[in-house]
């Protein structure tokens, strides 16, 4: 798992004024490359209770979501696109990480992603 997230995940990030334009070459391979890394979060996390939570987390979260994804998701217009993301990205996310957790607080490595949330 820590060989494909460090190794073969890949989203370019291009300038706004280019992925906005959802016919253009660069945006469709960007949208394709940002949902192949949202299913490899999902099996990473998948992996919770297997593997051990530190891991699973470190990989999934601090590697996966806040070094790729969360980067895609800043880029995304606010909008229908921006939420089918985010909406896809904590549906990956197992509850039990969340259940000792005090209201209005989140998981260290969901404090840039809870943030864009809140905006």
């Amino acid at each position: 798992m820590k060989k494909s997230v460090e190794e073969d995940v890949f989203i370019p990030l291009y300038p706004k004024s280019t992925v906005e334009d959802k016919s253009s070459l660069r945006s469709k391979f960007q949208e394709r490359r940002f949902w192949s890394a949202v299913k490899l979060l999902s099996n990473v996390v998948r992996w919770d209770g297997i593997v051990q939570e530190d891991k699973v987390r470190d990989l999934g979260l601090s590697k996966l979501l806040n070094r790729y994804l969360l980067l895609n998701i800043l880029n995304t217009p606010l909008g229908p696109d921006n939420i089918e993301k985010c909406n896809k990205v904590v549906a990956c996310l197992p509850e039990r990480w969340f259940q000792d957790l005090k209201g209005g607080s989140t998981l260290p490595e969901l404090l840039n992603f809870s943030k864009h949330l809140l905006q």
